[in-house]
C-alpha cells in the first residue's frame, strides 16, 4: 500500500483515550467526590455512607428481606451482610429469621434507628446547598443517571 494511501488516525482519534475524556472516569470520581461530600455529614450520626443509603431504604419502608436490601441498593450479599451486622451492633437495626421462610433474613428498624431518621433530615438540604445547583438541574441529572444506569444494565454481560 502506498505511503500515501495509509489510513492516518484523524485529530480527534487520539483525543478518545485521554483520561478526561472518559465517561466511566467521569462517573467514578463523581462518585468519589460524593461519598467525600457526605462524610462529614454522617460521622456525626455514626454512619458510613453504605450504611445511610441501608437506612433510607429502610426509613421508607421499614422490615425488609436483605435480599430485598440487596435489590434496591444493587449490593451483593457479601458486601450487604457485614454492613448490616455493623448496623446491628450499633444498635440501629435488628436482623431476625423470617417466620414463614426460616430461609430468610428480615431487617427491621429499632427504636434507635427510627430515631436517627430525625438526625438525617438536614442531610439532603445540605447536600443541595454544597452543590449549588437548583432542584430541577439536580432531577434532571438523576433521571438521566437513572437512564444510563438501565442502559448499561440491559446490556449483555461480557466474560
Amino acid at each position: 500500500m502506498p505511503s500515501s494511501a495509509k489510513a492516518s488516525p484523524s485529530p480527534g482519534h487520539d483525543q478518545l483515550l485521554r483520561l478526561d475524556q472518559q465517561l466511566c472516569f467521569a462517573l467514578y470520581a463523581s462518585s468519589l467526590a460524593m461519598t467525600k461530600l457526605y462524610k462529614p455529614l454522617l460521622t456525626p450520626l455514626g454512619l458510613t455512607y453504605p450504611q445511610y443509603l441501608v437506612m433510607l431504604v429502610l426509613w421508607e419502608r421499614d422490615d425488609r428481606a436483605v435480599h430485598e436490601l440487596g435489590e434496591l441498593l444493587q449490593l451483593d450479599s457479601g458486601t450487604l451482610t457485614p454492613l448490616l451486622k455493623r448496623l446491628e451492633s450499633s444498635g440501629l437495626v435488628s436482623r431476625q429469621r423470617d417466620q414463614a421462610d426460616e430461609r430468610r433474613v428480615r431487617i427491621r428498624l429499632t427504636d434507635t434507628g427510627r430515631q436517627l431518621k430525625q438526625a438525617a433530615s438536614s442531610i439532603p438540604v445540605s447536600v443541595m446547598c454544597q452543590i449549588g445547583d437548583d432542584l430541577d438541574a439536580v432531577a434532571e441529572l438523576r433521571e438521566r443517571l437513572h437512564t444510563l444506569r438501565e442502559r448499561l444494565q440491559g446490556q449483555p454481560q461480557s466474560d
